[in-house]
């Protein structure tokens, strides 16, 4: 594909939603014709900020709007999968939002889909593309720290009454609520990514304070293939007001720790022999970058993808191998027991039997 314009358009007018309107406005190349909500205030909410065609049926969406690249899921998690493979079935490129789908076997059918017809699919984990975590990713990948102890990720953010009052979804376990899949696999997904392929996780939650099924607290240790450990603490809790979302990685000639309320800033910066921490800070951002920087990548990725006809960084696969560790974590903690990885289990045990 040449570096034509790249149409978006967008199933789903929350606030990720708008997180992605405002990225595509700021990118040269990139425009958004269409969008969909079964909501009609919120449909009407959100073509009065964008100027963009309407929609309250997906179907009619994709009959009407032909030309569209690539369309990007901001539902519920429940529907990303069978939306995603409604929109490759119509030629459409397919960007969703975390997760990629609820069980392993809905996220193989969405991949599956999209290899058969011949579209990309990638899912939005913006972590990735943060410049702190890139030069993290060269470091470990060029030896720098030497052989990884073990990491940390900590997510104390807080979610209140009001955030799960406006969406039912993000109470419910079987819709992908909860603090571990709806929140902290972003951290999930950059310990994977860094320290490589998770062997086997055990894993505790609770529901303490909000009046919802699924879990607001949850605590995990992660073993990795080459013997490392991960410690996860994940909490929608914290009072007054999020916290930290900070990843600690720990070798033996270096010690990395890259936090804030959005984990993009450089805490500890600490090796033997590579660049120093004011080096690092000046190549990376501060610990909050301005809202939607990191949707902003993510589209451009795809954008990227499309114009030089290459795969894009996050595609499904790679998805895919941060939701089985969460739902390893959620059939831990129905088990009580530590949990192999890869999963090889009906599917259907990922959120129920708790």
């Amino acid at each position: 594909m040449t570096a034509a314009a790249v149409k978006f358009g967008i199933v789903g007018c929350g606030h990720a939603a708008r997180r992605h309107a405002e990225a595509i406005a700021s990118l040269p190349g990139a425009v958004l014709p269409a969008a969909c909500d079964i909501d009609p205030g919120v449909l009407e909410s959100f073509t009065q900020l964008y100027p963009v065609r309407g929609y309250r049926d997906f179907g009619e969406l994709l009959e009407k709007e032909k030309d569209l690249d690539v369309v990007i899921i901001c539902t519920p998690s429940g529907l990303h999968a069978e939306m995603g493979i409604m929109a490759a079935c119509r030629g459409k490129n397919v960007l969703v939002e975390k997760p990629l789908a609820l069980t392993m076997a809905d996220a193989d059918r969405l991949i599956h889909a999209c290899e058969k017809e011949g579209v990309r699919l990638s899912v939005v984990l913006p972590n990735r593309f943060r410049p702190a975590w890139r030069l993290l990713k060269l470091a470990v990948e060029g030896g720098k720290f030497g052989r990884l102890s073990h990491a940390t990720a900590t997510v104390r953010w807080n979610r209140d009454h009001a955030y799960y009052g406006r969406s039912a979804w993000r109470s419910k376990k079987d819709e992908g609520g909860g603090v571990l899949m709806n929140q902290a696999i972003h951290s999930i997904d950059v310990l994977r990514w860094i320290m490589g392929r998770v062997d086997s996780v055990f894993a505790q939650t609770a529901t303490r304070y909000r009046p919802i099924e699924a879990e607001d607290v949850g605590l995990a240790v992660l073993r990795f293939a080459d013997g490392a450990l991960g410690l996860i603490e994940a909490a929608s809790t914290v009072y007054p007001r999020s916290l930290e979302e900070t990843i600690a990685f720990f070798g033996e000639r270096g010690t990395a720790v890259i936090g804030g309320t959005g984990a993009g800033g450089i805490k500890t910066w600490a090796f033997n022999d590579f660049i120093d921490r004011e080096q690092a800070i000046r190549v990376c951002s501060g610990p909050d970058e301005p809202s939607g920087q990191g949707h902003r990548a993510v589209l451009l990725d795809m954008m990227n993808a499309l114009w030089h006809d290459r795969r894009p960084a996050v595609e499904g696969r790679e998805g895919k191998k941060s939701l089985e560790v969460v739902l390893g974590l959620y059939h831990s903690t129905q088990t009580r027991r530590p949990v192999s990885l890869p999963l090889n289990l009906d599917e259907r045990y990922a959120r129920r039997g708790e």
